[in-house]
């Protein structure tokens, strides 16, 4: 085992630069067959959220005997690994080396598992035990395993990761209240407005995160509001499923007009709203002021949108206040499911070490099996030569017992001559030696 991941995620990087290495839908199928051609890679999947980039991969290794579960080492093979994922994010994004790596970690290996089993619950997110990350992992998931760039390896650490999440869900209370980045949009909104009752609202994007917003609006009283998406048909689809309105993102600037309230999140890689549009929608609303909420990365929202007196821009970043008065109560419950992740890893490394024994014992019955096969056709040559049968299974069954155990036997007299033990102890629990015959 080979595992290696190298991440960026909202405690190493700002939105500014996280928005820059981030996988829209549209590229990830081009990235992830560019990463399975680098040298020595043999599987890889990409996952690219708001908070964060990941790289997971599994290289060829010359040394099957390759520990797993020591963690991140720091040996040469790993950096190199390293290196050649960072070089290659780099050149896709045309960002610099340098930059990445004051924001990247890495991990090797179990640690590898470990950090995949604690994204897929929620543990590693801005929101602690938000839901939707789980979705996104399988979704990246399935990409490679359709594209074929994913295998047995890091396919194993995938669904071992998917099953620890549904047992953390179901074991723990880590789900319980209802915190996303959506619900935290809602509260903001909340808090800066008595009452949403009264408000527009427009949401751009159609999305899950938008739907979730639309669900929270709706439980707080919001009535008025539209959705707006590139795709008119599921603009119509999400706005219906609430009582809402559904328009083209073309209708944007006329809908600005009367929104209270704009919350974006979609997958566009150029922002959707700029400053003047914004700056002409207050000009007619008399500079009644609008609160914007901008989730997406990259961002939907120019920056500058900030600088204009009556609006007030919140970017994903700027909603972790109101994330953090809300995970409070799930403390205890990531406790609980950090020992359930604790116990996911020991099992799943348990696994790889039974996998990697199937190996040895196939190669020792093929062996056994060869030994057999040469003396047996040797034995029936014998017989068909006339000798006497008794004398031809003796020589058999002598044959075969030499043959299986000569190598063995010269393994041991060596190892006893080097002070050894170890291997001669190993031998005796291995073929129970040191028990008395039964009779």
């Amino acid at each position: 085992m080979a595992l290696v991941l190298v991440g960026i995620n909202h405690n190493t990087a700002n939105i500014a630069l996280r928005e820059k290495v981030a996988f829209p839908p549209e590229i990830v199928s081009d990235a992830l067959k560019q990463v399975r051609g680098l040298d020595a890679v043999d599987e890889v999947v990409i996952v690219s959220t708001c908070n964060r980039t990941e790289i997971y991969l599994e290289f060829k290794v010359a040394d099957e005997n390759s520990a797993a579960g020591t963690g991140p080492t720091e040996n040469r093979a790993l950096r190199d690994r390293q290196q050649i994922v960072v070089n290659w994010l780099a050149e896709f994004h045309q960002m610099s080396t340098a930059d990445l790596a004051q924001c990247s970690y890495f991990f090797g290996d179990a640690d590898v598992v470990c950090h995949l089993m604690k994204v897929c619950c929620g543990l590693d997110s801005m929101v602690l035990g938000e839901p939707q990350i789980l979705g996104q992992i399988k979704s990246a998931y399935a990409m490679s395993r359709d594209l074929n760039v994913v295998g047995s390896t890091l396919g194993h650490a995938f669904q071992e990761a998917f099953s620890i999440a549904k047992e953390v869900r179901t074991d723990t209370a880590i789900g319980e209240n209802p915190v996303s980045v959506a619900y935290a949009a809602v509260t903001l909104a909340e808090r800066i407005f008595s009452s949403l009752s009264s408000l527009h609202v427009l949401l751009i994007g159609a999305g899950r995160t938008i739907e979730l917003v639309t669900r929270h609006l709706v439980d707080k009283g919001a009535s008025e509001i539209v959705v707006a998406n590139r795709t008119l048909a599921n603009a119509l689809e999400l706005a219906g499923k609430f009582d809402a309105h559904g328009v083209l993102l073309s209708e944007i600037p006329e809908q600005l007009v009367t929104a209270d309230i704009v919350v974006s999140c979609t997958n566009s890689q150029l922002p959707l709203l700029g400053k003047g549009a914004v700056e002409h929608a207050l000009k007619q609303r008399k500079h009644k002021p609008m609160l914007l909420i901008d989730l997406a990365v990259p961002r939907d929202i120019e920056a500058e949108v900030g600088e204009i007196a009556d609006a007030y821009l919140y970017s994903v970043d700027d909603i972790s206040g109101v994330i953090d008065d809300s995970v409070k109560s799930r403390a205890e419950a990531a406790a609980q499911a950090e020992s359930i992740i604790e116990r996911g890893v020991a099992e799943y490394l348990r696994q790889v070490r039974s996998l990697n024994a199937v190996t040895t014992l196939r190669a020792f019955r093929d062996q056994a099996d060869s030994i057999r096969d040469k003396e047996l056709q040797r034995a029936i040559r014998a017989l068909e030569k006339g000798d006497p049968a008794d004398s031809v299974l003796e020589s058999l069954a002598r044959a075969i017992t030499n043959k299986l155990i000569h190598s063995p036997s010269v393994q041991m007299k060596k190892a006893s001559a080097e002070g050894r033990d170890d291997l001669l102890q190993l031998t005796q629990e291995l073929y129970q030696l040191d028990r008395d015959d039964e009779p």
